[in-house]
């Protein structure tokens, strides 16, 4: 499936995928592409360090940051990450951990100054989970962040939950969910919605991609915007998947069935976009 037809569109009126990019190419230039990474761009793995993008995807990136404004890709990862998957799109900004890191173009990695105390509480946060926690977890040290995933021991699930729960409580760490992950960040005021917000300030056009929860932040910020200013045209893109259900694609303009589609759709999205 290369798009559903239904969505909220403009005034509630059904939204097509072909129609939401023939008017996105009347204003390339004043239009930002913002995309997730893991099960938008590339496809969810039981093991999250040998994730990589699909080739068409990956492809259509480096292309559309040619043609539109900006292309960003903001993530729960780190920018370094980021970097190392899209190698070649030195164009592509990159915010990571949420926003807690980003990078413009090919320029260096910035911290959000209040995270950089958190490090060590991290590094120790770390090692106590894997002390701590079934070995079935995963435990994903990100610097400012730590992930942990439950996805090869679903029954798992609970513990995990509760573990984090009084470890967040402990340190006055704030608490992500996710697709089988629950993750533990420091109590910094950054989001996907506060990225998506400050950056579409100066926009005339805007898409988010994702597939989770973290993502109904990114959409709302679209959707404020659009209040704010009706010139604005913004579309929300959900990936489905069976794990965040209707939560996600039901707030969303567009759906794809996988990141695979996804990536079809945008290698003919670089050719409607030249």
């Amino acid at each position: 499936m290369r798009g559903s037809d239904q969505g909220h569109g403009r005034d509630d009126r059904p939204l097509s995928a072909q129609s939401a990019w023939r008017a996105t190419a009347d204003r390339a230039d004043e239009c930002v592409l913002f995309f997730d990474f893991d099960g938008t761009l590339a496809p969810v793995e039981d093991d999250p360090t040998a994730v990589r993008p699909v080739p068409r995807a990956l492809a259509a990136i480096s292309a559309l940051a040619a043609v539109v404004r900006r292309v960003a890709i903001v993530s729960a990862r780190p920018v370094d990450f980021l970097r190392d998957r899209f190698h070649g799109a030195a164009d592509v900004d990159l915010y990571g951990l949420y926003g807690l890191e980003h990078s413009h173009g090919a320029g260096p990695t910035v911290t959000e100054p209040a995270a950089l105390p958190w490090v060590p509480a991290m590094a120790d946060l770390a090692e106590r989970a894997r002390a701590e926690l079934p070995p079935e977890i995963l435990i994903e040290y990100k610097r400012l962040s730590v992930a942990l995933h439950y996805r090869t021991a679903p029954e798992l699930a609970g513990e995990v939950s509760r573990w984090g729960s009084a470890e967040a409580e402990r340190l006055g760490l704030k608490v992500q969910t996710g697709r089988m992950v629950l993750e533990l960040k420091p109590p910094v005021d950054r989001d996907k919605g506060l990225v998506i917000g400050e950056a579409v300030a100066s926009a005339g056009c805007a898409w988010y991609f994702g597939d989770d929860v973290s993502d109904l932040k990114a959409f709302a910020a679209l959707r404020d915007r659009e209040q704010r200013d009706p010139s604005f045209f913004g579309v929300c893109v959900a990936v489905a998947n069976p794990e965040t259900g209707q939560a996600v694609a039901g707030a969303a303009d567009l759906t794809f069935e996988s990141p695979e589609a996804l990536g079809d759709f945008l290698d003919e999205a670089v050719a409607a976009l030249r």
